[in-house]
């Protein structure tokens, strides 16, 4: 009998952060939500497909993209809930 392997959905609190670029506003927006992913890779390139991104992976289990779109920067992170 042969095994099936399946992607398996996992759950991840996903933080998105716009880094504000105006110099009166250094503050930036953040957003929480929780998301169901298989694929954290293909997830931010279907969010960003425009972007350039990095990841980076955190010894929690965190992984952070950092993205930049014609200089405006994002950083996403996943973090298993």
């Amino acid at each position: 009998m042969k095994k099936k392997w399946y992607n398996v959905m996992r759950e991840y609190e996903l933080c998105c952060e716009i880094f504000n670029q105006c110099s009166n506003n250094q503050m930036r927006d953040v957003d929480f939500q929780e998301v169901s992913v298989e694929d954290t890779d293909a997830y931010i390139r279907a969010l960003e497909p425009r972007a350039e991104i990095q990841r980076e992976d955190l010894a929690d289990g965190t992984v952070v993209y950092h993205t930049d779109t014609a200089g405006l920067l994002k950083r996403y992170s996943f973090t298993p809930v």
